[in-house]
Parts: structure tokens; C-alpha cells; sequence
């Protein structure tokens, strides 16, 4: 009767994602967290650069996103962190253009 009783240690959800980017068995804590905030930074600067009037937020958020990815994808162990990592950093260079094509980093910022 022992294997019925499951232990509630997290959500399901958290705990399924977390065997997916974990293939290897092992726990990688850093590269998680990197892969997680570079799509969340890629996310954020491709919806910004929608409005160019957001395009301090958009280019800053795509810089930050490319950079953050890089590191990860130099950290990364495995393959679907590595997924993740590419499809971050595509994000934050779609927003990272087309910030600067609206007025880049400092644009009317400093004159």
C-alpha cells in the first residue's frame, strides 16, 4: 500500500518541466533559471518592439536577453536548455532590432 501514497513535493506541471530541461538526471538549477529568464526577457522585448514608442524597453530588454543567453548557451548541458537558450535569444534579437531601428538605446534620451 505504500507505492499508492504519492508524495506532494511540488505541482506536477513544475515538476514535469523541470524533468524535461533535467534529461541528463541531474539538476541544473543556474541553467534553468538562465533559459527560463531569457525567453521571458525575449518575450518582453519582441511584444515591445510591436509599439515603437517602447523602443528604450524593447532594445534594453533585447540586449539583456542576447547577452543572458549567450552566457546560458555557454553554461547549457543540455539539449533542451539549448532549445530553449535559441529560441530566447532569436526573440530578443527580433526585439533588440527593432528597438534600435526605432530610436536605439538612448534614442532622445541623450541629445
Amino acid at each position: 500500500m505504500a507505492q499508492a501514497v504519492r508524495p506532494t513535493t511540488g505541482s506536477r506541471l513544475y515538476q514535469r518541466a523541470l524533468s524535461t530541461l533535467n534529461s541528463d538526471g541531474r539538476p541544473h538549477p543556474v541553467e534553468n533559471t538562465l533559459a527560463v529568464v531569457t525567453v521571458v526577457l525575449g518575450l518582453l522585448a519582441a511584444i515591445a518592439a510591436i509599439w515603437d514608442h517602447l523602443h528604450l524597453l524593447s532594445s534594453w530588454a533585447g540586449l539583456a536577453g542576447i547577452l543572458v543567453g549567450a552566457f546560458g548557451q555557454y553554461r547549457s548541458a543540455t539539449t533542451a536548455e539549448r532549445f530553449l537558450f535559441i529560441i530566447g535569444m532569436g526573440l530578443a534579437a527580433i526585439g533588440f532590432y527593432l528597438g534600435m531601428a526605432h530610436g536605439g538605446l538612448f534614442g532622445g534620451v541623450l541629445s
